[in-house]
């Protein structure tokens, strides 16, 4: 099972949870959810702003690492600020946990659906579970053919690697384009805004991209070998990412395509 590091994950905190902040504005202003699900909640980064903007809901944080929820559960749970609702969280599986029990009006998903398999049957199965006139957010990212992708598949199968992480290669993480999501989510008897958006993101820092993936993409890898050859590994990994994204003057650019929709379950 993958070790997720809480820590490391934010570390690029404010450019992670943007993605979010933009996919909350795009659901309408006068959505007033009494229930609320988080549907892989992480360290509660994302659960944060439902808490603000709905205060008065309850609202239950979803992940499968001890790790996330413990930190989200000490940074962002209880009653919710400035409001009469709460906030917990569950330790489960988002790709097989039922939502139905809880009568949702409003799921969220923020970046979960990119590391389950097959996951367009799950936004049925999400969308009968709302209340009628209830919301589905979700966002993933869709940037597996960059390079900081590409590269980690291609040295996975290098011959230093493959006898060990071979098995890896193939995409821990996928999305689909944004048209089979709106396809989808239609057929699902939901009005759906589907879009995409490319955050031209500059990071600091020596090794900007490598700290990056060390919080999600590098997961599965890190958790697989021993510390002396995770070091070689990370080492061979950032020669190959200082080619793909050059450090400037100003920090490091590197391009992350990400993927949206809201939709609203018709009555």
């Amino acid at each position: 099972m993958t070790r997720w590091d809480p820590d490391q994950y934010l570390r690029y905190d404010d450019h992670r949870t943007r993605p979010h902040h933009d996919l909350l504005h795009r659901i309408p202003a006068d959505t007033r959810p009494h229930r609320i699900l988080d549907l892989g909640c992480g360290p509660g980064n994302s659960t944060a702003p439902l808490r603000t903007r709905w205060p008065d809901a309850r609202i239950t944080g979803v992940d499968t690492s001890p790790e996330m929820l413990a930190a989200a559960r000490t940074r962002h749970a209880g009653p919710n600020p400035g409001g009469t609702g709460t906030t917990d969280y569950v330790r489960a599986d988002a790709a097989t946990w039922d939502p139905a029990p809880h009568h949702p009006d409003l799921i969220v998903t923020n970046a979960l659906l990119q590391w389950i398999p097959d996951h367009l049957p799950l936004l049925d199965r999400w969308t009968r579970a709302l209340t009628p006139g209830g919301t589905l957010a979700l966002q993933l990212p869709g940037n597996f053919d960059a390079p900081s992708h590409t590269l980690l598949a291609g040295l996975r199968t290098s011959p230093r690697w493959k006898d060990r992480l071979a098995d890896g290669a193939r995409r821990d993480a996928a999305a689909h384009d944004p048209a089979a999501y709106l396809d989808r989510l239609t057929a699902a008897h939901c009005t759906a805004d589907v879009w995409e958006t490319t955050y031209h993101q500059l990071l600091p820092g020596p090794d900007p991209v490598l700290e990056w993936v060390k919080g999600t993409a590098l997961r599965p890898v890190l958790t697989r070998l021993d510390p002396p050859d995770r070091a070689a590994f990370l080492d061979e990994y950032a020669a190959l990412l200082r080619q793909a994204y050059p450090p400037g003057p100003h920090g490091t650019a590197f391009p992350f395509r990400r993927i949206f929709a809201v939709a609203r379950r018709n009555p």
